[in-house]
């Protein structure tokens, strides 16, 4: 995976608060096997504090302590930084996705709103409640921003056995704003019945997330960044979408369960088994057309 050196970061995508001090409330939920299981129930990413009931009730309702994006506006600014640190690269993928869509939108006579992305550590507040690192990474539709603890990148590799790389770290990010898509056009709300399962409408909804993040990775080497009007992400090899591939297939219900509670249980699930999850993000790959990503059908 490869950036335009020459390209421009836009950071104003990016609200960096690692190491800031959350005020306010309680975390909660905390390390150890309390964190493990809320890890294992958000399986791993797409779902906010709220939905997996973890928000106290009672902390206040604010932002991150900074939206000042101070970290990368200093360190990432040309497609020459994503190459070479991390927190960079993700604000390049941020930026192509939100290319991309804004784009695509345009093209179906709509209209794109944009969403942030923030970097965190340990614990942040969101509209939808206080959430740990334990979490995974989520999407908030209150407040219709992307939460990143970087760390989780690390633990995606050693807990969830994926082989890594920056391109199932973009994978993430491109579900979450795929959950981002389903906000703006009405089928999010679709995962809020409760319900769980194999064919659940929770299922339904990750499964779509990971095809409209197949959907960016087909197109993203073809969609003009607006400082230089040349794609921003230059090149994507058969080995990034491997590892794309295998980073959804590690956070498959099935697999999670598997390695977690010694048995499948497929009246749990809530976001598709490995298959599924790799089915629908080839899906999306393959053919780059958000249409062919309903699930629902």
């Amino acid at each position: 995976m490869q950036f335009d050196d020459d390209a421009n970061l836009d950071t104003s995508e990016v609200k960096d608060v690692r190491g800031s001090r959350v005020p306010g409330g309680r975390a909660t939920i905390g390390g150890g096997i309390a964190g493990l299981v809320a890890l294992v129930l958000a399986l791993v990413f797409g779902v906010s504090p709220d939905q997996l009931g973890l928000s106290t009730g009672n902390e206040p309702q604010v932002g991150p302590t900074s939206s000042s994006a101070a970290q990368v506006q200093q360190a990432c600014r040309t497609g020459q930084d994503a190459n070479r640190r991390e927190d960079c690269r993700l604000v390049a993928v941020t930026n192509s996705t939100q290319d991309f869509w804004r784009q695509e939108f345009a093209r179906r006579g709509g209209t794109y709103s944009p969403a942030s992305t923030v970097f965190f550590t340990g614990r942040v507040n969101t509209a939808c409640g206080t959430a740990t690192s334990a979490v995974g990474p989520f999407y908030c539709p209150a407040d219709r921003q992307v939460y990143l603890d970087l760390g989780f990148f690390e633990e995606l590799r050693t807990k969830f056995g994926a082989t890594g790389g920056p391109f199932a770290q973009a994978y993430v990010v491109a579900h979450e704003y795929g959950h981002h898509i389903q906000n703006l056009t009405g089928t999010l709300q679709r995962a809020q019945d409760g319900r769980q399962g194999a064919n659940s409408n929770a299922v339904k909804v990750e499964l779509q997330a990971d095809c409209y993040a197949g959907v960016w990775a087909h197109h993203a080497t073809r969609t003009p960044d607006e400082s230089t009007g040349r794609p921003l992400i230059t090149l994507l090899t058969d080995q990034d979408i491997r590892d794309g591939l295998d980073a959804a297939a590690a956070v498959g219900d099935d697999r999670i369960q598997e390695k977690f509670q010694g048995r499948v249980t497929p009246e749990s699930w809530t976001h598709g088994s490995a298959e599924q999850r790799q089915q629908w993000f080839y899906q999306g790959y393959r053919t780059g057309d958000m249409a062919r990503c309903n699930t629902f059908r």
